[in-house]
């Protein structure tokens, strides 16, 4: 087992293990739950990266909040853990890497492979998803064939799982509410496993049950169905026709990101080590080191766009005169540059009355445009601000694309005071706190479709709203759940991991290779 090591992400310390002398940088972006050390007592999960090793250079890492990297407040945001995923990259020494990613792990690589395109060079993505819709909490106690009606109508037969499927799924979330720590959900997840006993503990040593309620309860309301449109990187899609995740989740992958490839292989287990490993290796590593060659640099990413107006502007100039409101500009002007740095934004241009300044996430441009609007009303002007996320062309000192286009017009709906957001922009700041009255859908000038537009709540989410509840929910750390035999196995898992993974091979076969 490599030597685990910490990278920096902020305040937080995010441990991770660098190992193989393959020509390709390869990031496994793991699971709800992941323990770096723990998962090398798996002998499955060994043979699997060390094969994969032979031909990658790989990094393995914890989340915030999981395994041995530091425990977190509050639930993360998807551009909070694409963050992470720099993060290791950069204290590895990793350049442009493939992302792998299993389960929850696909959004946020789907994240960072849209914003950060010259380190992407490759996307695989394995029992994963970009949307959970029907997984609500509200939903767990609902009919499943009831539900399915509902979905079908939004999904089409070929994304929408089956009645028994969908009962499964509701079986597992009730489960993991409720017996998180006695293995039972991994064993959901990892059917070909028969040491429950062995999963129960993976399953207390890697997170507590709140932190798993709370991650839970953010995975069922992400939803990156916007994006996949911009990812520009080789992409290889695998699924399990029987995993509990439905495969149909799957499919939708590949059918909505650009030049996919998909691959479905038989089995039920939520991880490629126990499913068909021979098949996904020889597909993997075919896919990295054969005809599929890296794509040069790519001059569009995904951004978020921010445009401000200052509202009445020209009965402003005419009530205190031309100087006096060319000195407000100038003062309203020096604002915006300051507090789009502040919030990680750049200013592109002005756009006479208002500003243009795209953010790497959304939260980072919801905010800006808050401070913004606390220090117009205290110069005595009123502004208005929309805002999208999307692919854009970066040019060399402006930016382009429909997504400017949309956030463009979406400022021209707003009214005073209002910060007006897309409905992609809601999707990627769940868990953020920010709270968002519906305004509607609208058809936008010279945009196809229509549009789902909401106004950024001054007082933050509503008591009581499930945005509300999610970003108060608190994630205690996992050594509170941990048992005392637990913390005596972590001690010999992170010292002589050997011996963990000879007492695995001593125990009864799964019934896999």
């Amino acid at each position: 087992m490599a030597e685990t090591s910490y990278a920096k992400c902020g305040d937080l310390s995010l441990a991770y293990q660098v190992f193989g002398d393959g020509p390709v940088e390869l990031v496994f972006v793991g699971p709800i739950v992941t323990h770096v050390e723990l998962f090398w007592a798996m002998p499955e999960f060994k043979a699997f990266f060390d094969q994969l090793a032979t031909f990658c250079r790989v990094l393995l890492f914890d989340k915030a909040g999981v395994g041995l990297s530091d425990p977190i407040p509050k639930v993360r945001l998807l551009e909070e853990r694409a963050a992470e995923i720099e993060a290791v990259m950069d204290a590895a020494g990793f350049g442009k890497a493939v992302l792998f990613a299993m389960s929850e792990g696909g959004p946020q690589a789907i994240v960072f492979a849209a914003r950060r395109p010259e380190r992407t060079r490759a996307l695989i993505i394995y029992g994963s998803f970009a949307a959970l819709p029907g997984a609500s909490w509200d939903d767990l106690d609902r009919d499943p064939a009831e539900l399915r009606a509902r979905l079908l109508a939004e999904l089409g037969e070929k994304y929408t799982p089956s009645t028994k499927q969908i009962a499964s799924y509701q079986e597992f979330v009730r489960g993991a509410l409720s017996a998180w720590g006695s293995g039972a959900t991994a064993k959901m997840m990892f059917p070909s496993v028969r040491l429950t006993r062995q999963l129960a503990m993976f399953e207390r040593m890697s997170a507590s049950p709140g932190m798993f309620r709370a991650t839970m309860e953010s995975n069922l309301r992400i939803d990156v169905r916007p994006i996949l449109s911009t990812l520009t990187a080789p992409t290889l899609v695998i699924h399990a026709r029987e995993d509990l995740l439905p495969v149909q989740f799957g499919r939708y992958l590949p059918d909505h990101i650009p030049g996919a490839r998909y691959l479905e292989v038989d089995g039920a287990d939520h991880a490629p080590w126990f499913t068909d490993p021979d098949r996904i290796l020889t597909e993997i590593e075919e896919f990295l080191t054969g005809r599929h060659a890296a794509p040069p640099q790519s001059h569009r990413a995904l951004r978020t766009v921010l445009f401000t107006d200052m509202v009445a502007s020209t009965q402003h100039a005419a009530a205190t005169g031309d100087e006096r409101w060319r000195a407000v500009l100038q003062r309203f002007g020096e604002i915006t540059a300051e507090l789009t740095q502040r919030f990680g934004g750049t200013v592109v241009k002005s756009t006479g009355d208002g500003h243009l300044a795209t953010f790497d996430g959304p939260t980072q441009a919801i905010r800006c445009a808050e401070a913004l609007r606390g220090d117009a009303e205290t110069l005595g002007i009123e502004i208005r601000a929309g805002i999208h996320t999307g692919e854009c062309e970066l040019l060399d000192a402006d930016i382009g694309g429909l997504a400017v286009h949309i956030a463009a017009r979406i400022l021209g709906q707003a009214g005073a005071g209002d910060i007006l957001v897309s409905r992609t922009v809601r999707d990627l700041v769940v868990g953020s706190g920010t709270g968002f009255e519906d305004r509607g859908s609208v058809e936008l000038r010279g945009v196809p479709g229509t549009w789902q537009l909401l106004v950024v709540n001054r007082h933050g989410p509503p008591a009581g709203s499930v945005e509300a509840e999610l970003a108060s929910m608190p994630t205690p750390g996992r050594r509170t759940a941990m048992r005392r035999s637990d913390r005596a196995v972590e001690a010999i898992a992170r010292r002589t991991p050997w011996m963990l993974r000879g007492m695995a091979r001593l125990a009864p076969a799964t019934g896999r290779r």
